[in-house]
């Protein structure tokens, strides 16, 4: 029987981010130093234990919110431990440079029009696990504030830069980061081609898609299969299911 994924059970791998849940390893985690960004509690029930973390955090300067038991139940693992969760990593504040220096997957959204539609594959990004996500669109400030408050402010979590297509390329070659495009000009199904290790994975607009001289500069180019008469799936769905599939990989 295959081990059911969880959030705190990822290898320890320097600059990964990841969850804790319990008090015990959040204890632990302070004890030692780690870098913890945040640590949530369950302000509805009642745990010692999770309430005697709040000097602790507060004295290393980690943030501390308090959540009602509807909110907490969706942060903390299935069946995991209740009373707090915290988040460890690096700080989301990061540039382009360290995030591909970073272990796990990156994200460029290219030529996004949409603020919601970025907005949802920001989140998407975040909850798989992404080392950062990128976008390169003409959104002025209000556009972009609509993007991450659509996110339901991933940015607190992961790092969103605002970052040109070229100039990114151009970093993910110097951090040796393989570049994979989502686009139909692609011969290979997702399940067909590796998608572990560091990846920065380029996904087009609602309506141009990857644009040819991005897609030269790419390694591969992957298609995810359609049947219906629409052209194109939501820019969502398809970062959900290559990060899905990338997951599957990794686990296996």
């Amino acid at each position: 029987m295959k081990r059911r994924l969880q959030f705190d059970t990822f290898p320890r791998v320097e600059g990964m981010r990841r969850k804790l849940a319990g008090s015990a390893a959040i204890g632990a985690a302070l004890e030692r130093g780690e870098p913890l960004r945040l640590i949530v509690l369950d302000g509805d029930r009642e745990d010692a234990a999770a309430r005697a973390l709040e000097g602790p955090a507060r004295a290393a300067g980690v943030a501390i919110q308090i959540v009602g038991e509807r909110h907490f139940d969706r942060l903390r693992p299935p069946n995991g431990p209740g009373g707090a969760v915290a988040l460890l990593g690096p700080e989301p504040s990061a540039g382009p440079s360290e995030v591909l220096a970073r272990p796990g997957a990156a994200w460029l959204l290219h030529g996004v029009v949409y603020p919601g539609n970025a907005g949802m594959a920001i989140r998407t990004a975040e909850v798989s696990g992404a080392a950062g996500v990128f976008v390169d669109a003409a959104f002025d400030h209000a556009q972009r504030r609509e993007a991450v408050r659509a996110s339901m402010r991933a940015d607190r979590f992961v790092p969103v830069q605002w970052v040109a297509a070229d100039t990114l390329l151009a970093a993910a070659r110097k951090a040796s980061r393989r570049t994979i495009a989502l686009e139909d000009s692609g011969r290979a199904a997702p399940w067909e081609v590796d998608l572990t290790g560091p990846t920065l994975f380029v996904v087009g607009g609602e309506h141009a898609g990857v644009s040819d001289s991005v897609l030269a500069q790419c390694d591969e180019v992957v298609r995810i299969p359609m049947a219906g008469f629409i052209r194109s799936y939501n820019l969502q769905a398809a970062v959900a299911m290559v990060a899905a599939e990338r997951m599957r990989q990794e686990q296996t």
